[in-house]
């Protein structure tokens, strides 16, 4: 049996004794998978559930291929080695600034990028804080069955739930759209990715910022001052696509308030929403340490009245 599993691993031949005979020992050893490398665990005969003698065969592990993968850690995962990582990263980074409106590749470049470091940054966050620590070990979804719109509509008036149902109606966005997290490891950092994902509608309501391309950029700069996660710095870049008058507003409005309230807010991966959803809006925000932006559609509204007014009145002297 152990000399077809050895050559079950692409080797022709079993190493033999001087004599010529198969080695024999109480214990085998089996390399396997652990945190990403190789590692070798002895397995006494009786964890096999073999009797003594036992023929010792050293299996050689086969390195990560694309033919080769190691198995998935989670529904969904999809392993990926360095240079795959990183031709994702690169790939989805270009692809998001040709069209910000892909949130799959937005979704993948925050993948790609967040590990090593920043995604464990942020899990290490949530269990340092009592509410994190609870998310962590209740592990709630945010989705249209979790928090039903015909509840969250029937809430008081600026109360947070009212707040959200209000703004996803208004926006015409559905919590149900998030991508499942494919390319983190470590499946509680997949976890904390999917959180910070499906919470980020909450963000946007919480601020008031729309969905459109200037808003989007307003506050993905807000969540990389609150988060780290690179993507979200990444994401300022898309402003090179913004129009000059766009570009001017961001610079001048919507960039000095996300610095202000990026680094004085809490740590917004650690709010549980669904907790918290009759509390008023603006003590929360009051709480959490965030200043509500001015409102961009009110400004862009605005802006688009004062040119038809000019262009009237051009027409009219003319």
């Amino acid at each position: 049996m152990l000399i077809d599993l050895y050559q079950s691993y692409g080797v022709a031949q079993a190493p033999t004794t001087p004599t010529g005979d198969l080695p024999r020992a109480s214990h085998v050893t089996f390399w396997v998978q652990h945190v990403g490398s190789w590692e070798a665990r002895s397995l006494s005969l009786r964890e096999l559930g073999l009797s003594t003698p036992v023929t010792v065969v050293s299996c050689r592990a086969r390195s990560f291929s694309v033919n080769n993968r190691p198995p998935p850690k989670y529904p969904g995962h999809v392993p990926l080695n360095f240079v795959e990582r990183g031709a994702l990263a690169v790939g989805s980074a270009v692809g998001a600034l040709l069209n910000p409106r892909r949130a799959d590749l937005i979704a993948a470049c925050g993948e790609a990028t967040a590990t090593p470091y920043f995604i464990y940054r942020l899990r290490d966050a949530m269990l340092s804080d009592p509410t994190g620590r609870q998310i962590l070990r209740e592990r709630p979804r945010i989705t249209s069955e979790t928090l039903p719109l015909p509840y969250l509509r029937s809430l008081p008036e600026n109360s947070v739930g009212r707040t959200y149902a209000a703004w996803l109606d208004r926006e015409g966005v559905s919590p149900d759209t998030r991508d499942n997290v494919q390319y983190i490891d470590d499946e509680e950092c997949a976890y904390v990715m999917q959180r910070y994902r499906e919470c980020h509608d909450f963000y946007h309501a919480v601020t008031g910022l729309p969905t459109f391309v200037e808003g989007e950029i307003a506050l993905k700069a807000f969540e990389f001052l609150n988060t780290l996660i690179p993507m979200t710095g990444l994401s300022m870049f898309a402003a090179v696509r913004l129009k000059p008058a766009e570009r001017e507003r961001f610079f001048a409005l919507w960039l000095p308030w996300a610095v202000r309230s990026g680094l004085a807010s809490k740590e917004l991966v650690n709010v549980y929403w669904e907790k918290i959803l009759e509390k008023d809006v603006d003590e929360l925000r009051s709480e959490l340490g965030i200043e509500k932006p001015p409102d961009m559609r009110e400004i862009r509204r605005m802006i688009r009245e004062q040119k038809k007014r000019e262009k009237e009145r051009l027409q009219q002297s003319a």
